[in-house]
């Protein structure tokens, strides 16, 4: 077991604003969560103005709750951290600059984390028994999809990432084709376990035969078109013949279930070539928000025993962007001595 640390952890890369407390790097002592979705509901979809400002309202009362929630007060911590990248830069920097002024008022340790990084992360937390390196990582959230060889948690590859559409974005936008309300990636899970998932045969994404790369636009198109039929040219505009409303609950569900299918089938297939090619490997981290999805979570402990691996789900309130996973990471860079000082930047990307 690591030795005893108390950090917070702060997250704000996107709609969600978290603090957390995780006490030697797995010990979850309190995990903040609020929630936007009220917010964006009407627009479909994440205003980054409105994200921004609503980090500034309800980080303060988060922070509070979370260390309540934990039986701890500042002057506990021994360090606080912060997702810094990748995400909306407007809310990112929302996050950095609270965890700057947090450490230096404390005269504490700063430690930035990235986002997607952390997410690997998630299934350690709560655990006692670390994973074993060589690892692959696999993220599947709304931004990221994307397939990483870990050497330890502070020495991540990339090794392959979507060319288009997230497979999240991808579910979300499939859910607005059907007519679903946002957020619409757990409700077309949800719609897809009552259909037929061969009722449709949409595309499964290859590219190249050695590529561990992602695409998703062809699916989303192809369930477009079969929604709402090929689009015809008439009086110089562009127009579709029908739309969801002309599906029946029946016809619905066996859409989503076969949009699923092809959805998860492909991301199987990836792994698959990058086990491959990484006879090493002994762990599979899988972390994101779409880590929830209920055919994904069934099929990855098949998989994870044929390449007899030690396969890291994290727990359903760990898979959504949340602090612990930052405070947890956070802990191996402060052991390695990797902090940051008061020039951390929030930055829009990812590191390879």
């Amino acid at each position: 077991m690591s030795r005893r640390l108390l950090i917070l952890g702060l997250e704000s890369s996107c709609d969600e604003t978290a603090a957390a407390v995780v006490d030697a790097g797995a010990r979850v002592r309190s995990n903040v969560i609020a929630s936007q979705d009220d917010l964006h509901a009407e627009f479909g979809g994440v205003v980054p103005e409105i994200a921004s400002r609503a980090h500034v309202e309800r980080l303060t009362p988060v922070v509070r709750r979370a260390l309540v929630d934990a039986g701890v007060v500042l002057t506990d911590l021994d360090a606080i951290a912060v997702g810094h990248r990748p995400g909306l830069i407007g809310s990112l920097l929302v996050g950095v600059a609270a965890a700057k002024a947090l450490a230096w008022s404390l005269d504490i340790p700063l430690l930035g984390v990235d986002h997607v990084h952390a997410h690997l992360y998630a299934g350690a937390l709560d655990r006692v028994d670390p994973p074993a390196f060589p690892a692959l990582g696999l993220v599947v959230s709304g931004g990221h999809t994307a397939i990483y060889r870990l050497d330890s948690w502070l020495v991540i590859t990339r090794l392959g990432s979507t060319l288009d559409d997230a497979v999240g974005e991808a579910y979300d936008k499939a859910a607005a084709i059907l007519g679903l309300p946002y957020p619409g990636g757990p409700r077309l899970d949800t719609l897809a376990q009552g259909g037929d998932d061969r009722a449709h045969d949409f595309p499964v994404s290859r590219l190249g035969p050695d590529s561990l790369d992602f695409s998703y636009s062809g699916i989303k198109t192809a369930l477009l078109y079969a929604v709402r039929g090929t689009p015809v040219r008439t009086a110089g505009a562009t127009r579709f013949p029908r739309d969801h409303t002309h599906l029946t609950d029946h016809d619905k569900a066996d859409l989503a279930a076969s949009f699923q299918r092809a959805a998860i089938d492909a991301i199987f297939l990836k792994l698959r070539r990058a086990l491959e090619r990484t006879e090493d490997c002994r762990s599979l981290l899988v972390g994101g928000g779409v880590s929830a999805n209920s055919r994904l979570r069934r099929e990855l402990p098949a998989l994870a025993e044929a390449y007899g691996l030690d396969l890291r789900l994290p727990a359903l309130r760990h898979c959504m962007d949340n602090a612990a996973m930052i405070a947890g990471l956070a802990h191996h860079r402060l052991d390695a001595g990797a902090v940051d000082d008061l020039s951390l930047q929030a930055m829009p990307t990812t590191a390879r």
